[in-house]
């Protein structure tokens, strides 16, 4: 099999030939600026650019020589833009540390800190000293009652996710952009036998939580159903309206297709009750999930959806998500023995495969590859898997533990 035939047969829940792996394809299964850059200097490889694809939580796209060293079978769609270099600009980590960021992003240093501003001027987010990711301080719709959501696009637009995205952001949809969209993934088509992962968004739950600001917005599902209704209603109008577009682009180029992230876990559980989803949430992903597989009826979907997801995962199923990231497993009912038992034949399981929160930055290389060999006794049978550590390789993960970690999954393929 090669990479795109051994994802394909995983989200079918046929057995591969080897344990799949995504790295960098999800732009939750990345590598940090510092923990790459570390990796690379300890595996004595070549130096090279450091191409930010996610200034917000400061991710690289990993290199080839790193994807064809630990058997990646993924790549992000986006991946084909580290080739434009008008698309790049030079800048510096607080340490020194030069890297490249997409040029259209206006960050600007004030004082010890560094604020990134839209294309309207508006402060969106800033990069405080000392801190390895941006921070959200804008809220479109924070303080508003208001139930006309005429102008939700613009709101949308004006969130911190949503301004600052990687490539191929800022390219939109008129007629110019969609051209240059479909150059770039005929290119990369042509040039990868890897599984092309196209993160759409669509978020809900989650977008409510970025313009009203999260506790509102669960405040107001509760006491403001009404408007939370309207909202929903327009926010999968103006998705589908340019899903159409971007399936028109894509649909026959990629092999996976990312929602979200729509995070609706905690550490201890949902951050919502099942029947709340089922009530409230539920109704909109399965409109919006079902209009996809209308575009592209072979479509694979994956949902972005971190935390103790456990109880709403039956649902997340009727609503027709394919597959699920990145499997939080060391949040409440998280645990893998179960998940696989009573999901595994229903959802694909995209992640999961090593603990990012205490065993990936803390453990010996020797205690991730038995970690590693005993999650992929449980998840690699029967299809339905795909390895990724769970979440973004951090700052603080040692690179010997990277290596740990991949040498454990080609090892057990070997067995």
């Amino acid at each position: 099999m090669n990479s795109r035939e051994r994802i394909k047969a995983a989200l079918n829940h046929q057995q591969p030939d080897r344990v799949p792996i995504d790295c960098g394809g999800h732009m939750s299964s990345n590598f940090s600026i510092q923990a790459y850059r570390n990796l690379r200097e300890y595996l004595g490889l070549e130096k090279k650019e450091l191409y930010v694809c996610d200034v917000i939580q400061q991710l690289v796209f990993p290199d080839k020589d790193v994807l064809d060293m630990f058997g990646i079978d993924t790549v992000n769609y986006g991946a084909e833009f580290r080739d434009h270099a008008e698309y790049w600009k030079d800048w510096e980590l607080q340490d020194g540390t030069p890297i490249k960021i997409p040029a259209y992003i206006d960050i600007r240093r004030e004082g010890e800190d560094s604020v990134l501003y839209n294309s309207k001027g508006k402060a969106l987010a800033i990069w405080k000293k000392g801190v390895l990711y941006c921070e959200q301080t804008y809220f479109p719709l924070d303080g508003s009652e208001s139930e006309d959501f005429t102008n939700l696009r613009d709101d949308m637009a004006d969130v911190m996710w949503c301004a600052f995205g990687g490539p191929p952001a800022p390219l939109g949809y008129s007629e110019e952009d969609l051209a240059k969209r479909k150059a770039s993934i005929e290119k990369l088509r042509k040039s990868t036998d890897r599984a092309i992962y196209a993160p759409f968004g669509g978020s809900l739950f989650e977008m409510g939580g970025f313009l009203y600001r999260q506790d509102n917005f669960l405040m107001d599902i509760v006491a403001e159903p009404q408007k939370v209704q309207k909202y929903l209603e327009k926010a999968v109008e103006i998705y589908c309206e340019d899903m159409k577009k971007f399936m028109d682009v894509y649909g026959d180029y990629i092999d996976v297709m990312g929602f979200g992230g729509d995070d609706m876990g905690m550490q201890n559980g949902p951050q919502i009750s099942p029947e709340t989803y089922r009530n409230v949430i539920k109704p909109f992903h399965k409109e919006l999930w079902g209009y996809a597989k209308k575009l592209k009826p072979d479509i694979k979907l994956c949902l972005h959806c971190c935390g103790g997801i456990y109880p709403l995962i039956p649902e997340l199923i009727d609503a027709g998500m394919d597959a699920i990231n990145p499997v939080q497993t060391s949040c409440k009912g998280m645990d893998i023995v179960e998940l696989k038992k009573n999901f595994g034949k229903d959802i694909t399981f995209w992640g999961g495969g090593c603990d990012t929160r205490d065993i990936l930055p803390n453990g010996t290389p020797e205690q991730i590859k038995d970690h590693v060999r005993r999650n992929l006794d449980v998840m690699f049978r029967d299809g339905g898997f795909v390895f990724q550590q769970v979440h973004n390789i951090v700052a603080n993960v040692p690179p010997e533990n990277v290596v740990a970690m991949f040498e454990a999954v080609r090892e057990y393929a070997q067995k």
